[in-house]
């Protein structure tokens, strides 16, 4: 059997595990919230109409700060129409997913929402096809207590106190030719700039993401972030990345090793940045808002999902409802362990999306909710990740991908709470064919042993949850896990995702 062997110590501290790196993103798309979030003649409906089944499977999920309302949507939408009387809310045609919006739910009813998951807003604004002045108005709505006509009119539409949204993204994806109102990045930077300082004189204190590069693959990529920074260095926080993963062509070891892709990605924006800084005399360090990630199978909706047709414009379509594998989660298990081995630049993180659309949650309409394979490392991580994570100076055989070509078969991270005193090791095994045992000396923790242990792999890597077999993959728990003489010792099926936690 291969084996591999790493080192979990204190001492090697990346950075403290923001609670935002376990965000969600909700964009009205498909059936994402309508007949998703929001079902209301389901019997599990509250009086809002909000499915309480999928409220309980949210928090179990443990996502912290949830991006909302787009995602493409955003650089259409007037955020006008979804405030005021629901009866008296227009229907709007989407022309980012060919469907039409009712605005049945919005900002008022969403927020409700979150305060039943127990998550905070980050709001996105359009500066696609709107600009500086919808975005503080926006902001004067959404923050200032009472006194002006924006706020009160929150007030008089049924919300006394502000709804006090911490975060805002700058328009989505706006290096995008498919993104309504798409700009260069010189124009953009402009835009973003204007609509930042305007916002911070109504609002000082609150935090800023800057659209980056949709994709590491763009054309424009690294120049885009330099030229964005050039304009925005001193008036942003954070500075967005974005990434979907998907099998090409059969090619499972290179998507197996799709988080090293995530890795230089995430290490090519910090560098652009600091470069940023460094050229401009600056202290300031640009932190990352990895606002949208996951696997996606985006070729399939190119292909055969997508809705076409001056008169076609439905509500809620289903779209983008991708059926999840073990092999998937476990790319996306490693997605996760690659943010948190980056926890000292990546600020935030959402996962795109929660609910139907590429989502950890599936629902039937009047039927059940249930869990996709990629639900579990998300949420047993958003668990367990607590305190700092640290590198684990791994020591692992190798193999040849055909993408990103010599990789680790193993890929690992720990995080370590000192004041529980508790721990936490996640690992991938991206072989296929072979189990590898891994030596973990975690003789600087002191005297620890195995709390629980979770393993997601099965001999079908195929495998999924389904509507009629909502249960058919779910962790289980790895009795290889032992701790003898300060050396924990586990063995990683093929294929493989595992956390283990000690105390």
């Amino acid at each position: 059997m291969p084996s591999a062997r790493l080192t979990v110590d204190p001492a090697f501290a990346i950075g403290a595990v923001r609670r935002k790196l376990f965000g969600g993103f909700v964009e009205h798309l498909g059936r994402h919230v309508y007949d998703g979030i929001y079902e209301p003649g389901h019997e599990s409906a509250d009086a809002e109409g909000f499915r309480t089944d999928v409220i309980d499977l949210v928090k179990e999920l443990g996502v912290d700060t949830i991006r909302y309302p787009g995602g493409n949507f955003v650089s259409g939408f007037r955020w006008e129409d979804s405030v005021g009387p629901v009866e008296e809310r227009p229907r709007r045609l989407d022309l980012a997913w060919h469907s039409t919006e009712t605005n049945e739910v919005g900002l008022h009813e969403f927020s409700s929402w979150l305060e039943k998951v127990g998550s905070d807003l980050m709001m996105a604004v359009n500066l696609g096809t709107r600009g500086t002045l919808e975005a503080i108005d926006l902001l004067e709505y959404s923050n200032i207590r009472s006194g002006t006509e924006l706020s009160d009119r929150r007030v008089a539409n049924g919300r006394a106190e502000p709804f006090d949204v911490r975060m805002w993204c700058l328009g989505n994806e706006m290096d995008g030719p498919w993104q309504l109102g798409h700009r260069s990045a010189d124009d953009y930077g402009k835009i973003a700039s204007q609509a930042a300082k305007g916002m911070r004189q109504l609002d000082p204190s609150i935090e800023l993401v800057v659209c980056g590069s949709s994709s590491a693959h763009m054309p424009t990529f690294g120049e885009w972030e330099r030229v964005v920074l050039g304009h925005t260095y001193d008036d942003v926080d954070l500075i967005s990345c974005h990434a979907y993963y998907e099998e090409k062509n059969g090619d499972v070891d290179s998507f197996l090793a799709s988080a090293v892709d995530m890795d230089g990605f995430i290490e090519t924006v910090v560098a652009t940045a600091d470069h940023v800084g460094a050229v401009r005399g600056s202290k300031k360090k640009i932190d990352i808002s990895f606002d949208e990630w996951n696997v996606w199978y985006i070729d399939r909706f190119h292909g055969v999902d997508k809705i076409e047709g001056i008169d076609n414009w439905p509500v809620a379509p289903r779209l983008l409802e991708d059926v999840y594998s073990v092999l998937d989660a476990v790319v996306f298990g490693n997605l996760m362990i690659s943010l948190l081995k980056h926890a000292d630049r990546v600020a935030s993180a959402s996962l795109a999306q929660l609910v139907n659309v590429i989502a950890p949650i599936m629902t039937e309409p009047g039927g059940p909710a249930w869990r996709q394979t990629t639900f579990f490392p998300f949420s047993i991580t958003s668990r367990l990740a607590q305190g700092v994570a640290l590198q684990v100076k791994l020591d692992a055989p190798t193999h040849e991908t055909a993408v990103y070509g010599e990789v680790p078969l193993v890929d690992a991270v720990a995080t370590h709470d000192a004041e529980a005193g508790r721990s936490a090791l996640f690992l991938v095994n991206r072989s296929r064919t072979e189990a590898i045992e891994v030596s973990v000396d975690v003789s600087a923790l002191g005297e620890v042993s195995v709390l629980e242990t979770h393993t997601l792999a099965d001999d079908d890597i195929t495998a999924k949850n389904t509507l009629e077999d909502r249960e058919r993959v779910a962790p289980q728990p790895n009795d290889t896990a032992t701790v003898s003489h300060g050396t924990l010792t586990v063995t990683l099926p093929p294929v493989s995702w595992s956390a283990v936690s000690l105390g």
